[in-house]
């Protein structure tokens, strides 16, 4: 008797998932990573912060690795201390794509911005630029920009010509962008700076009928509201990206996410945003960020991200 054939099997089309890389500063680079660490100068300042995905060993020599500032403690959300050992002022200006804004060295590690974040701030500058270069007599497109923390984004997206709705639960980050609003000489951009939490501020959106053709996502891992109200990405996530698909205009031009320090895989964030987005018709696209190490080839990942576009 003649052997039945196997079942054929449907292969699964692979989506190629692009690096993203932050290769458009002059006012920030990496300047060497290895041994849990990395070396990095902002502005005029150098600076070691810790990072776990630095797994391989220091390029430079120890001697290269001279620094103003180096933050103590693990790479987490919890406090730490900076060891100065040269003066560095409590603020100083830095710029990308003609804006300025503050660096600051904070509590958390972080000094005031997210530099591979520069790969979203150019991709939402220039679908805006876009639309308004199409569509000159409509009125600018309205962009939400959620956990946004000291407001460079909503920077950009302003100055590029959108209607910007920025909000976070910190009143401390809510008044460092509104300073970094004046450093960039936009406070005639329309701009409404708003402290709240990001999941309540979506869904009373969504009752009042508002709507946005652009809304950016950085939610933290872990975070607390002005009032108290908890939120852990794995839990509170797929919720979030649901209701900003509800909140988007019929023309919306995109919506992008970015996560961090979080045991997840791009395929999932993106299988989440693929959920939330229904048929949909865009381009959609997922995979990671990272910073391209100078004088190598080397790239430091930082995150992962999805994003959605009405690109065909």
């Amino acid at each position: 008797m003649a052997q039945k054939p196997p079942p054929q099997v449907k292969s699964i089309p692979t989506r190629m998932a692009p690096v993203l890389m932050a290769d458009d500063w002059s006012d920030y680079t990496l300047l060497d990573s290895g041994d849990g660490q990395k070396l990095e100068r902002f502005g005029p300042y150098t600076f070691i912060r810790p990072d776990s995905q630095a797994l391989w060993p220091r390029r430079l020599s120890e001697k290269d690795w001279a620094f103003d500032a180096a933050f103590s403690g693990q790479e987490s959300e919890e406090m730490g201390r900076w060891r100065f050992i040269r003066r560095v002022p409590e603020t100083w200006p830095i710029s990308w794509g003609g804006i300025k804004f503050h660096a600051r060295c904070t509590p958390f590690r972080h000094l005031g911005l997210f530099p591979e974040q520069s790969v979203h701030w150019r991709w939402c500058r220039d679908l805006i630029e876009a639309r308004i270069h199409q569509a000159q007599k409509d009125p600018p497109p309205k962009v939400l920009n959620l956990f946004g923390y000291t407001g460079v984004a909503s920077l950009v997206c302003a100055k590029a010509g959108a209607s910007v709705t920025h909000v976070d639960a910190s009143k401390k980050a809510v008044g460092y962008a509104r300073e970094n609003q004046a450093l960039a000489g936009l406070d005639d951009r329309p701009i409404r700076w708003i402290v709240d939490d990001a999941l309540k501020f979506v869904e009373r959106e969504i009752r009042r009928g508002n709507k946005y053709h652009g809304i950016i996502l950085d939610p933290p891992k872990h975070g607390r509201g002005p009032t108290g109200e908890i939120w852990k990405l794995e839990e509170g996530l797929e919720r979030l990206l649901t209701a900003c698909v509800e909140l988007l205009e019929e023309d919306a031009l995109f919506l992008v996410a970015t996560v961090y320090a979080v045991r997840l895989s791009f395929l999932a964030l993106d299988n989440g945003l693929a959920a939330a987005l229904g048929n949909r018709p865009g381009q959609r696209e997922a995979g990671e960020m990272a910073i391209p190490e100078q004088g190598s080839d080397r790239l430091l990942p930082t995150a992962i991200f999805a994003r959605w576009s009405n690109q065909r």
